[in-house]
């Protein structure tokens, strides 16, 4: 059996190379559907990927009170778009005064700038600089991890201490010859003093989050003081088992604090770290689909380019599978070794098409700064999809070459 099969592999190999050019063209085909398949499927993991690492880090026993919720509001619907309120200080100072719901911790937060010069002695950054005002549970919250240093203390805060918490891009550009902790930068004329240094975070779609700076929000409430600066909350809940009553303890301290009338709408919104998540399962779901249906509209079109090749292949051979039977080769020999040949174009074409889209997936990754990880499960469903398309395509030139007559073979010219 063994050596049977050995043989029905020589002769497809000798076939596929008698028409080099056309088996070629052929392969090329199929490779194009599986590119397209592992190149998409290898993104939208990249990217899930990414963005998950971003929000997984908050964990899912964290909830954010903002202005507004994430999913989007209707633009083109002809309704009127509701414009809530920005969250003051005032109202995240009273909150952080009235909940204290058990094993929670409160982190308040906002964006002074995302274009600060940053100086150090006689060198500067480019004005593009993050500047946060937080609290000492705001690195907690967010999942931040220091590399070097140390966190804000409740003294730091109440006290307007002049210190600061870099991003890790600090260490490789203004501090890059010197040990960051304890060195003094400047921003805007006020003197921060280096307490910590975050560890590397990436990008994500433009958004560097290693190049901020974070200072404690009343000394950032003093550096910046624009008008409808809008604020945000971050709640962490320690037990899990008391997350739901915890959300819902905030829902109604906030609802309290902007006098809402029970019939009234929240003019706030939540967002949850695992609602996050789950909303990017979705996308990621409906990417995969499109990728699967772009695909397989395009191997469709190379079955039939495959299932052509074969007739051909069987016309062309006619007297060949003659002598064959001939010499006493059974209709299953036939068949499998037309079969043979068609799977090995098959597979020619998935392995090529899987070099090139994690290729592709690679290349657009490294741009984009995704988290790339080998697509397994997409290279298994290229070899399957492969191994299907050829099984397929190959069955029908197959049987009819099983089928022919070994007399009226012969006489084929």
């Amino acid at each position: 059996m063994f050596s049977l099969f050995r043989e029905n592999i020589r002769i497809a190999y000798d076939s596929i190379r008698s028409q080099l050019l056309r088996t070629i063209l052929t392969v090329v085909i199929i490779a194009i559907g599986i590119t397209a398949l592992v190149a998409i499927l290898s993104l939208v993991k990249a990217l899930e990927n990414t963005i998950s690492s971003d929000f997984s880090s908050m964990g899912a026993n964290t909830f954010n009170i903002q202005r507004y919720d994430r999913t989007t509001r209707s633009q083109g619907s002809g309704e009127k778009q509701k414009v809530n309120p920005v969250i003051r200080y005032t109202e995240v100072s009273d909150f952080e005064d009235r909940y204290t719901y058990p094993f929670t911790q409160v982190s308040v937060s906002f964006t002074g700038t995302s274009s600060a010069e940053v100086k150090y002695e006689n060198l500067d950054t480019d004005p593009e600089v993050t500047v946060l005002g937080a609290n000492e549970n705001f690195l907690d919250n967010a999942g931040l991890e220091l590399d070097l240093g140390r966190n804000f203390t409740l003294f730091d805060i109440k006290n307007n201490n002049n210190v600061c918490v870099l991003g890790s891009d600090f260490k490789s550009g203004l501090l890059k010859n010197v040990n960051p902790i304890g060195q003094t930068i400047s921003i805007r004329g006020a003197k921060f003093k280096v307490i910590g240094v975050l560890e590397e975070k990436g990008s994500t779609f433009g958004n560097n989050q290693d190049l901020r700076v974070i200072i404690p929000i009343q000394v950032a409430r003093s550096l910046f003081t624009q008008a409808n600066i809008n604020y945000a909350l971050s709640v962490k809940v320690d037990d899990k088992e008391m997350f739901e009553g915890a959300l819902d303890e905030a829902i109604i301290t906030f609802r309290n604090l902007r006098k809402l009338a029970p019939v009234e709408e929240n003019n706030f919104g939540i967002s949850r770290s695992d609602d996050l998540l789950n909303q990017i399962a979705e996308i990621s779901g409906y990417l995969s689909l499109a990728a699967w249906v772009i695909s397989l509209i395009t191997i469709l079109g190379s079955s039939i380019a495959l299932m052509n090749i074969m007739l051909v292949s069987v016309t062309e051979r006619t007297r060949e599978i003659g002598v064959r039977k001939a010499l006493g080769a059974k209709k299953s020999i036939i068949a499998g070794q037309f079969l043979m040949e068609t799977i090995m174009i098959g597979q020619f074409g998935g392995i090529l098409g899987i070099i090139l889209g994690i290729g592709i997936g690679i290349l657009i990754s490294t741009v984009a700064n995704f988290n790339f990880t080998t697509p397994w499960m997409a290279m298994l469903a290229a070899t399957a999809v492969t191994l299907l398309v050829a099984v397929i395509a190959g069955l029908f030139p197959a049987l009819k070459a099983a089928k022919l007559d070994p007399v009226e073979s012969l006489r084929y010219e």
